[in-house]
């Protein structure tokens, strides 16, 4: 976790990581006189000195054929936002793309705040992500998404292929509606797999301990065949 930062705030610290002065001072509206105390409705804290072990850009597919996968990728986003040992940013497209990174806080309220529901780019906004990259062989790309490309599916292709030979590991999560079946392009997520992008529906269960398996350079799809998950 990193020794204590002084210098920077943490508005949900651990219990030893809490600056009591500062957290006193910024409660004493609260105080109970009958029982003599203050109650804590605020908590401030020291940040942590950390780099982070990977680079993480969670890519949400938003169109509207994903309407029923929102919840998922909610879920997906909160794990990758509490996680203090990787950068994550996220990022959310339909046939634009937009960069959610700076709202990461609280991830959930941010997918279902910003809901796109257009058509489908994922090339674009594979090309966006390729932007951010700044250590290849470090970086993480998870893509959610049912794979049903409305743009340039061989230049989808090629950029999937690129990201691969860069040392970027790109996993494609596929979507899951409310019922927990997947529902995607076959043709596509083979594809995918064959460039060394495996591509499989994983649910969010599983998906903490797929994070860990790709943080510690795992084989993906070793792991999902271990778990009986059919990729590709």
């Amino acid at each position: 976790t990193g020794s204590l930062n002084r210098a920077t705030r943490n508005r949900r610290p651990r219990h030893n990581e809490i600056d009591w002065n500062r957290t006193i001072r910024a409660n004493l509206k609260h105080y109970q006189r009958k029982y003599k105390t203050i109650v804590p409705e605020t908590r401030i804290g020291f940040g942590r000195k950390r780099s982070a072990l990977r680079d993480i850009i969670l890519c949400i597919d938003q169109s509207g054929s994903m309407a029923t996968s929102v919840v998922y990728a909610s879920v997906c986003g909160a794990v990758l936002a509490s996680l203090p040992a990787v950068q994550t940013r996220m990022v959310v497209f339909d046939t634009t793309v937009v960069d959610l990174s700076d709202g990461l806080s609280d991830p959930v309220e941010l997918l279902f705040g910003v809901h796109l529901g257009g058509g489908t780019d994922i090339n674009r906004a594979l090309a966006y992500c390729q932007g951010l990259i700044q250590r290849p062989q470090e970086t993480i790309i998870v893509l959610i998404s049912d794979l049903y490309e409305g743009g340039n599916s061989a230049e989808m292709l090629k950029r999937v292929a690129a990201l691969a030979t860069s040392g970027v590991k790109l996993i494609a999560l596929l979507a899951l509606n409310d019922d927990g079946a997947p529902s995607y392009d076959h043709s596509h997520a083979k594809a995918f797999a064959a460039l060394g992008a495996p591509a499989f529906a994983c649910t969010p269960d599983l998906f903490p301990e797929l994070m860990a398996a790709a943080i510690q350079r795992q084989d993906i799809a070793q792991w999902a065949a271990a778990r009986n998950i059919v990729t590709g």
